[in-house]
């Protein structure tokens, strides 16, 4: 069992990426926007309940995959670095898996600003991410998270082990998953590199 965390800030190419190293490997993709947008169904975001219940919703899903026959998963994350919050809830996941004997991979993508606003707009974003079809406002979002928190680390990640970071600004999707896969040693599940 394999968990890879995939962060960057947001529009950074986090749920492409995944999808594509779940082609390669046969692990599962979770993307942050399964929870955030079912719960926005019923309670704003900032609603205290609304961070509850896609905290639950994770770990419950979390806990079911940890203890599965399943290869691995692969989660999404926008993770504000110099939030504490934050790290503490992505420990928390990962405990879940190391409980259960899984390795725990952190993949950090970095792209320029001006390609993040591009691909902000792009179609499989705005298909799999409901919340993100009001263009506008995503992007007003998207500026303000870049203003407000630390997205990217400078070569001071919390964790050295079965980390890696790409600055995927001019590479496809595709490229990113192979060299992720590469660098991981993962394979595909039928065992092939």
């Amino acid at each position: 069992m394999k968990f890879v965390i995939i962060f960057g800030p947001p529009a950074v190419g986090k749920m492409t990426v995944g999808y594509e190293l779940a082609k390669l490997t046969g692990m599962k993709v979770f993307h942050n926007h399964m929870t955030i947008d079912l719960i926005l169904e019923f309670f704003p975001y900032g609603h205290e309940k609304f961070s509850t219940l896609v905290s639950e919703f994770r770990q419950r899903i979390f806990e079911e995959v940890a203890t599965s026959e399943l290869p691995g998963m692969i989660f999404t994350y926008v993770w504000a670095l110099d939030q504490s919050d934050d790290k503490k809830q992505i420990d928390i996941y990962t405990e879940i898996f190391k409980r259960h004997g899984a390795e725990v991979y952190y993949v950090e993508l970095e792209a320029d600003l001006e390609e993040r606003l591009e691909r902000n707009k792009g179609e499989f974003r705005l298909a799999k991410k409901s919340s993100k079809r009001d263009i506008s406002r995503s992007e007003k979002n998207l500026l303000q998270t870049e203003k407000t928190y630390q997205m990217n680390s400078d070569d001071d990640f919390f964790y050295h082990e079965n980390y890696m970071k790409i600055n995927n600004t001019n590479l496809l999707p595709d490229e990113v998953a192979k060299e992720i896969a590469s660098a991981f040693g993962f394979t595909d599940n039928t065992g092939v590199a």
